[in-house]
C-alpha cells in the first residue's frame, strides 16, 4: 500500500486497508518523529505509520498543528520518496510491499544570521534501539562542490547549516540521507532531502545603462513616446522582493513646467505630458529616473537611479529671413564666374541641417540668364556670380528680386516671412572690349592658281565699344604658306604667291590664316579672327602611272602587268583616264599592247609570243578627264625572266634580264672557276715555299765570317732571359776541333760538316771584268758537286772578306807608294765604278 500526506496534513491510503485486502497484517508499527525548529523553539511533529525509518523535517513553521501533530496549513507539493522495504512472508503467502512518502521540502532563508551551525532537520531509524546506526548525506552542498554547506551528526541524525546561504547564487539543494550499521551495511534505503533557500530583499535595482539617451520632435504632442530605461533586480521577480517600480526625480530645466515628462512605474516608458517644446529655447533636458523594488515601497524597497538625457530635434518652425531689404554690388563687363554682391540671412533652425541650409532664387530682373546665387555651405550666405557676360553697352545696370527659403520645407502651421525677399542692385562697369571680327571664321572660294596681288577679300573688325573713339589696326598673326598679306587700315587680303590646293598646308582643300585686330584704347585690346580660303581645283597635274617597274616572267604564254594611273588633282579632273601606247617607236606597238580595265587601272601585256631575257623600257601615254585634258608619257621598266614555281625571277634569269647572253653568261662563270682555280694554285704554292724555307740548311765555309749575314730561326723569343747570347756562335770559328769532338749526327746548320771539301776557284789578285762571269760559273758548278754545300736555290757566297783576307786596306790605294799603279782600267767596268776610277785615276768628272 502507499500511504501519502496529503495537503491537509493527515496521512491517507490510497490503496484498501490490510483488513479490507482480506489479511492480517504482522509486521508492527512504527513511528516517524520529527523535530521542527523555528524562532519560538523546536516543534514535535509524530506520524504513525509501517515505516522503518523516523525522519522529522524541521522548516521554520509558525502555523499551528492538529492534535497528531501534522500541520493544518497547506504545504507545496513534496516529491514523491520510496522507502525501501524489506519483504515479509505473511500466513496467507502473500508479501507487504514498501509504502511510499511525500515529503515535504526544507526552507532555508538566506542571509541567515546563524549562530552556526544551525540546525535544520533530525533523521532517526527504529532500528537505533537494537544496532548502532550511522547517518550521513550526500550531494551537491554536502560531499560535492559546494562542499561543506550542509553537515549532520553521523550518531544523533542531526543536519545543520554551516553558514549563510545565498539565493541569488543557489536557489535549491538536493541531498540524499543514508543509514548504515557500524559495518557500512545498509540498513535502510536512503531518502531524498530537498532545501530549499528562502529569499530575502538584499539586491538593489540595477539599470542597465547609467545614461540614456533619447529625442523628440520639438513641438511634439502631449502622449508622444519619448524613451524607454530598463532595471533588473537578482531577487525573486515573483515576489515584492524582486518586483521594480519607477519614477522621475527631477527635470533640468524646468521649463515651459516642471513636468514635462513622466514615465510609465512598471514598463519605463517616458513620454511627454505637456506642449510646448522648443528646440530654440531648451535643446536637451536631463531626467533622473528612480527604480525602486517592493514594488516601489519607499520604506522597504531598495533604490537605485539613472540619467535620461532627451534631446529635442530641430523641425523647421523658423523661416530664413534677409538681413536686409536692399543689397547692391557691380560687375566688369564680359566676366564671368565673379561674385559680384553678397546676401546675408538669419535662420534660427539647427545649423547645417536641410532646415537651415537657404536657398536663393531670382524672380525678376534678369531675363536673359546673366546671373545665378550660389549658397555658401558654412556661412549661409547667398553669393551673386555672373554666369553669363554682361555688355556695358547693352545694360549699364540691373534690378535683381531675390526670395530666399529652406533646403527642408516649413512645418505644417508656420507662416513664410515677409523678410525673405529682397532687392539686389548690380552696376555694369565700362572696360576697353577687342575688336570682334563679324564672321569668325570666315569662309571664301577661290580657284587655286591665281596670280600674286590678286585681291581675296576684306576682313574687317568692328570697335564694340561704342561710346569711345578708337581705331583698328590689322595685322597677320599666322600664314602657314606665307601666300597672304592684309592692309593694316581697312584689312583687305592679297595674294602674294600662287595658291596650290596641292600644298601641304592645305587640308581638306581648305588653307587656314589668322589676323590679329588691335584699337589704341587704354589697356590695348585686340582679337583674332580666322580666314579660310576653300580652293577650288583646276587642272594643273599630270597623271602618272604606278607601278615604276615590274616583273613579266618568260613563259610560254607570257603574263600581264597591271597598272593603275594617279593625279594630285581631284574631281572632275582625275578619272576616268585614257591609256594609250605612242606610236615611237615602232617596236613598243609591235611588241605590246594596252587594255583599260577600268576608269583608273589598265592592263600591259606582251603582243609576241617571245620576248629576250633583259630590261625592257616600255612608254604608256595616260591622259585625264580635265578640261583641256592633261597627258603625261610615263616608263615603265619591265624585267623579262625566268620564274620559278612562285612567280620569282631566279638569279639566273635575273643576270640575264640585265641585258647579258648566255654564253657572256657562260663566258662568265668560266672566268670566275679560272680565278678561283689560279687562288688555290697560289695557295698552294706559297706553302710549299713556306715549307722549303722552314727545312732548308744553312751551310756556309769555316773560313767565312758569318756575323755580318742575318739567319732566321722562325723562333719567337722567350724574353728577356733571351737577351743574354753569345754573338760568337754566329761566325764561323778558327778551328775545327769542337767540331771534330761532337757526337756524330748533331751538328749546327751552319756548321760545315767535316768531309773533304770540293775546290772552289779562287778569285785572282787583279780581276779582269771578262773573268767574274767564268769565276761565277766555275763557282757554281762546284757548289752543285759539293755534297756539303747548300741546297741549290740558295744564296752562294763566293767572295767574302772575312779574317784572315789576304787584300790591303783600301786606305793603300791613296798611298804615295802606289802613286805607280794605272787605275784606268776601272772605267772600263761600267758606271759603278767611275766614281772610283776618276779619285784613283786622275781623270775629270764629267
Amino acid at each position: 500500500m502507499t500511504d501519502t500526506v496529503g495537503a491537509s496534513g493527515e496521512v491517507s491510503c490510497e490503496e484498501c486497508q490490510d483488513k479490507e485486502e482480506g489479511f492480517e497484517s504482522s509486521v508492527p508499527s512504527f513511528s516517524v518523529r520529527a523535530e521542527a525548529h523555528s524562532a519560538s523553539g523546536p516543534e514535535q511533529l509524530t506520524m504513525t505509520t509501517r515505516s522503518d525509518l523516523d525522519f522529522t523535517p524541521s522548516p521554520p513553521i509558525t502555523q499551528a498543528s492538529d492534535k497528531e501533530g501534522v500541520s493544518t496549513k497547506p504545504q507545496p507539493q513534496p516529491r514523491v520518496v520510496t522507502f525501501p522495504w524489506k519483504p515479509a512472508q505473511l500466513s496467507n503467502g502473500l508479501r507487504r510491499q514498501k509504502r511510499d512518502w511525500v515529503i515535504p521540502p526544507i526552507n532555508v532563508p538566506e542571509n541567515s544570521r546563524g549562530p552556526f551551525p544551525q540546525m535544520l532537520v533530525r533523521i532517526r531509524s527504529d532500528q537505533d534501539r537494537d544496532i548502532q546506526i550511522r547517518y550521513s548525506i550526500t550531494g551537491a552542498g554536502a560531499d560535492q562542490p559546494p562542499s561543506e554547506v550542509y553537515s549532520i551528526d553521523p550518531v544523533a541524525g542531526k543536519m545543520f547549516v554551516t553558514k549563510p546561504l545565498d539565493r541569488e547564487e543557489r536557489s535549491s539543494y538536493h541531498l540524499r540521507a543514508h543509514a548504515v550499521d557500524m559495518n557500512g551495511n545498509k540498513v535502510e534505503n536512503p531518502i531524498d532531502l530537498y532545501i530549499y533557500v528562502i529569499d530575502m530583499n538584499d539586491n538593489r535595482p540595477e539599470f542597465r545603462k547609467q545614461v540614456y539617451n533619447g529625442s523628440v520632435d520639438e513641438g511634439s504632442k502631449p502622449g508622444s513616446t519619448v524613451m524607454k530605461v530598463t532595471a533588473n533586480d537578482a531577487d525573486d521577480d515573483t515576489t515584492a522582493n524582486g518586483m521594480v517600480r519607477y519614477r522621475i526625480l527631477s527635470q533640468t530645466p524646468p521649463i515651459p513646467i516642471p513636468n514635462m515628462f513622466t514615465i510609465n512605474s512598471e514598463t519605463g516608458d517616458i513620454i511627454t505630458v505637456a506642449a510646448g517644446l522648443d528646440r530654440e529655447k531648451v535643446s536637451q533636458y536631463t531626467i533622473i529616473v528612480q527604480a525602486t523594488d517592493m514594488e516601489g515601497n519607499l520604506n522597504f524597497g531598495l533604490s537605485n537611479t539613472a540619467t535620461a538625457l532627451i534631446s529635442v530635434t530641430d523641425i523647421n518652425d523658423n523661416p530664413p529671413e534677409l538681413t536686409a531689404r536692399t543689397f547692391s554690388g557691380e560687375v566688369p563687363e564680359n566676366r564671368v564666374n565673379v561674385v559680384v554682391a553678397n546676401l546675408t540671412v538669419n535662420d534660427n533652425d539647427q545649423p547645417h541641417t536641410p532646415n537651415w541650409n537657404a536657398v536663393y532664387r531670382i524672380v525678376s530682373g534678369d531675363p536673359s540668364g546673366h546671373f545665378t546665387i550660389r549658397t555658401d555651405p558654412i556661412t549661409n550666405d547667398g553669393m551673386v556670380t555672373v554666369v553669363k557676360p554682361v555688355d556695358y553697352e547693352m545694360n549699364r545696370a540691373f534690378m535683381l528680386t531675390v526670395v530666399v527659403s529652406n533646403q527642408a520645407p516649413l512645418a505644417m502651421g508656420i507662416q513664410s516671412s515677409l523678410q525673405s525677399t529682397a532687392g539686389v542692385t548690380i552696376s555694369v562697369v565700362d572696360v576697353n572690349e577687342p575688336p570682334i571680327f563679324p564672321s569668325n571664321p570666315k569662309v571664301i572660294r577661290f580657284e587655286e592658281g591665281v596670280p600674286p596681288g590678286t585681291t581675296l577679300t576684306t576682313f574687317s573688325a568692328h570697335d564694340p565699344d561704342r561710346f569711345r573713339q578708337q581705331t583698328v589696326r590689322y595685322s597677320k598673326l599666322s600664314d602657314p604658306a606665307d601666300w597672304l598679306s592684309i592692309n593694316a587700315t581697312n584689312g583687305q587680303i592679297v595674294t602674294m604667291a600662287l595658291l596650290d590646293r596641292e600644298s601641304i598646308y592645305v587640308k581638306n582643300n581648305m588653307y587656314e590664316a589668322t589676323f590679329l585686330a588691335a584699337d589704341n584704347g587704354n589697356p590695348v585690346a585686340s582679337g583674332t579672327g580666322t580666314l579660310q580660303i576653300h580652293l577650288l581645283d583646276v587642272n594643273d597635274n599630270a597623271p602618272v602611272l604606278l607601278p615604276r617597274e615590274a616583273q613579266l616572267c618568260k613563259r610560254t604564254r607570257p603574263g600581264s602587268i597591271n597598272i593603275t594611273a594617279a593625279d594630285a588633282d581631284a574631281e572632275p579632273n582625275v578619272g576616268p583616264f585614257i591609256f594609250e601606247l605612242p606610236n615611237f617607236p615602232l617596236s613598243v606597238r609591235r611588241n605590246w599592247t594596252v587594255s583599260r580595265l577600268s576608269g583608273y587601272h589598265a592592263r600591259l601585256r606582251l603582243r609576241i609570243p617571245h620576248l629576250d631575257m633583259g630590261m625592257y623600257d616600255v612608254p604608256v601615254i595616260v591622259s585625264d578627264s580635265g578640261n583641256p585634258p592633261l597627258t603625261n608619257r610615263s616608263i615603265i621598266r619591265v624585267k623579262v625572266c625566268p620564274c620559278d614555281e612562285n612567280g620569282d625571277c631566279t638569279s639566273i634569269g635575273a643576270v640575264a634580264a640585265a641585258g647579258l647572253g648566255t654564253g657572256a653568261i657562260i663566258a662568265i662563270l668560266i672566268c670566275i672557276i679560272i680565278l678561283l682555280i689560279l687562288v688555290l694554285l697560289f695557295v698552294v704554292w706559297m706553302k710549299r715555299k713556306e715549307k722549303e724555307r722552314q727545312t732548308k740548311q744553312l751551310l756556309i765555309d769555316p773560313e767565312d765570317d758569318v756575323r755580318d749575314n742575318i739567319l732566321k730561326y722562325d723562333e719567337e723569343g722567350g724574353g728577356e732571359e733571351d737577351q743574354d747570347y753569345d754573338l760568337s756562335q754566329l761566325q764561323q770559328p778558327e778551328s775545327l776541333d769542337h767540331i771534330i769532338s761532337k757526337v756524330p749526327g748533331v751538328r749546327r746548320v751552319d756548321e760545315r760538316p767535316v768531309v773533304p771539301e770540293s775546290q772552289y776557284p779562287t778569285r785572282p789578285a787583279l780581276p779582269h771584268p771578262g773573268d767574274i762571269g767564268d769565276f761565277i760559273t766555275e763557282g757554281l758548278r762546284a757548289a752543285d758537286n759539293d755534297p756539303t754545300a747548300p741546297p741549290y736555290d740558295s744564296l752562294l757566297v763566293f767572295d767574302y772578306e772575312g779574317s784572315g783576307s789576304t787584300a790591303g786596306s783600301v786606305s793603300s790605294l791613296d798611298s804615295s807608294s802606289s802613286g805607280e799603279q794605272d787605275y784606268d782600267y776601272l772605267n772600263d767596268w761600267g758606271p759603278r765604278f767611275k766614281k772610283l776610277a776618276d779619285l784613283y785615276g786622275g781623270g775629270d768628272d764629267d
